[in-house]
């Protein structure tokens, strides 16, 4: 019988990890999440009881199924936490450099069958399993943004992922109600690979003075029946991560059509990283967003 996860561990409390947390824990997975940061910690917390205490309120769960939810998920700022998980989830910022410093401190501290996942939108995994002790239990496990609401999870193998890596991590999202998508190893896999490129000719024709803000965003809802506008929808990913994924492209496939729009560069260097800093392609400031170009 091939490997069965049971318990989880995540790294990175953020956006995707508290996301990641509780579609896990919402599945009956016991959760072990990890954060630099207790403040991001006990916020997430608080994000992900809220989320559940909603559902409750719409009677889609008791407040008994609610409090089994909630104490199944432990937090810790120590990797010694991840000692008795299954699969343990790398969720950290889309740093290459940062991601291997987190594996060389995670790998001495979990168990020797322990699966290695990364949530990377765009990096190799072949490259990161690489600097592990374990690259035929590393896999790719690229979840959307928001985690709870959105569907679709990206499965990367690397050169060196075995079979039953891969099997026990297909039946871990099948658990979870995702939908598997499987993607070769190649810079931004399959959603980046197509949406990235999209929103970065965006922001050249901004650049340009094609259109504004508010013009290119209304012609793409409007008239490709967008949910939101490519520059509203890049403000919500974080413009550091769209720069992050559209360098990796850039670099990986060395073709100029991947060359990072000057202006998005600008905005990251300026720190206008979208939401998350309240400035991007909209000000969030005032609470009504209000485009900055």
């Amino acid at each position: 019988m091939g490997t069965q996860v049971a318990k989880v561990g995540i790294i990175g409390a953020g956006q995707m990890g508290k996301g990641i947390a509780q579609v896990c824990a919402a599945s009956g997975f016991k959760v072990a999440l990890n954060d630099v940061s207790e403040d991001r910690l006990k916020s997430a917390v608080e994000d992900i009881d809220s989320a559940f205490a909603r559902q409750q309120e719409r009677g889609q769960l008791t407040a008994a199924e609610r409090s089994e939810r909630m104490a199944s998920i432990s937090i810790s700022s120590d990797y010694a936490a991840f000692g008795d998980c299954d699969l343990v989830i790398e969720a950290a910022s889309e740093n290459e450099e940062l991601k291997r410093k987190i594996f060389a401190q995670l790998c001495p501290v979990i168990r020797k069958d322990a699966i290695i996942a990364s949530n990377t939108s765009s990096i190799s995994i072949t490259r990161l399993a690489a600097s592990t002790d374990r690259p035929e239990r590393f896999i790719g496990i690229h979840f959307m943004n928001p985690v709870p609401r959105m569907q679709l999870v990206e499965l990367i193998r690397g050169i060196a992922t075995e079979d039953d890596t891969f099997e026990a991590s297909r039946d871990f999202i099948g658990k979870l109600g995702k939908t598997i998508t499987f993607s070769e190893d190649f810079p931004a896999f399959i959603v980046n690979r197509i949406l990235l490129p999209m929103i970065n000719e965006a922001v050249y024709t901004l650049y340009e003075g094609v259109g504004s803000v508010d013009a290119i965003d209304t012609a793409m809802r409007l008239g490709a029946n967008h949910p939101m506008g490519p520059l509203q929808l890049a403000d919500f990913i974080g413009l550091d991560t769209c720069l992050s994924v559209m360098q990796v492209l850039h670099e990986g496939l060395a073709d100029s059509k991947y060359r990072p729009c000057p202006l998005l560069v600008k905005y990251v260097e300026a720190g206008w990283l979208g939401r998350k800093t309240q400035r991007g392609f909209y000000d969030y400031r005032s609470g009504t967003p209000v485009p900055t170009r």
